[in-house]
């Protein structure tokens, strides 16, 4: 995806089965077996959580990819149990059995894998960087990319952003959350997850802040750097058009859907 000239922005929700959606996002009398193909065609791309508790059978992959729009796209969380272990340069076997489960039926609908950290999790320099040499960079010929998502003060380190340049891998971005952030851009895309909806705002988020992260997908997408994020590096990324994956995640999920919806009219498609 990143080596297109022009880039592309995707914003989207975790999942697609959650009850409340009924008459606030999917129509009453939607079927169950039809909310994929329903949110496929209003959000750009989803990250699917159901992988970071258990496999999926190949099978699943490939209805997924039949039931949707031919430029949609799948982000999927890796599994926990590569990820939530004492020692990760140990995490060989839970990688390859994930990407041996049926991943690649996605095909083209395949986007960023998200390795998700436990909160606990510190920054061990040598130990991080034997994972990152783990992952790979392609799969049967399928390029992959790769985005961690940690959540421990200690990675806001230089080193940490140093290392995911090295390996190409990109640092998930926590927007209005809890979690340290860190915004550093370290591989040819983007992947940020937004947890600040809120019950009293219709749309999930006021309107100036839907337009403040969009304007900041459009300054990353142009090669730029926004502001108002934190970084810990004083090093800049190189300047290039890159794609940009912006999900709207926890916080008063009932509203995310209307919050995704408002961050692709306010980007376009495409940009």
């Amino acid at each position: 995806m990143a080596t297109r000239k022009t880039a592309r922005i995707r914003a989207g929700i975790g999942g697609w089965n959650f009850e409340p959606w009924h008459g606030t996002f999917y129509p009453k009398d939607l079927t169950q077996k039809r909310e994929l193909e329903y949110a496929s065609r209003v959000l750009t791309s989803i990250e699917v959580n159901g992988t970071f508790y258990g496999s999926q059978k190949p099978a699943t992959f490939a209805k997924w990819r039949d039931e949707t729009p031919d430029d949609f796209v799948f982000s999927l969380k890796a599994p926990r149990y590569a990820t939530h272990r004492r020692v990760l340069a140990e995490a060989g076997d839970s990688i390859d059995r994930f990407f041996a489960s049926g991943v690649l039926e996605l095909q083209d609908k395949l986007g960023p894998i998200n390795w998700q950290f436990a909160p606990t999790k510190q920054f061990d320099p040598d130990d991080f960087a034997a994972f990152l040499d783990l992952l790979p960079a392609k799969v049967e010929g399928r390029a992959i990319q790769h985005a961690v998502e940690v959540r421990h003060e200690s990675f806001a380190d230089a080193a940490f952003v140093k290392l995911l340049r090295k390996h190409k891998v990109a640092v998930v971005v926590a927007g209005d959350s809890k979690y340290p952030q860190i915004a550093d851009v370290t591989a040819p895309f983007v992947y940020a997850r937004i947890l600040g909806t809120t019950e009293k705002q219709k749309s999930g988020y006021a309107k100036a802040a839907l337009d403040r992260w969009a304007t900041r997908a459009q300054t990353w997408a142009a090669g730029g750097a926004p502001e108002g994020l934190e970084t810990v590096s004083e090093s800049a990324a190189k300047a290039v058009t890159r794609d940009v994956f912006l999900y709207v995640i926890s916080g008063n999920k009932v509203s995310n859907p209307t919050a995704a919806m408002g961050l692709i009219e306010r980007v376009g498609k495409t940009k």
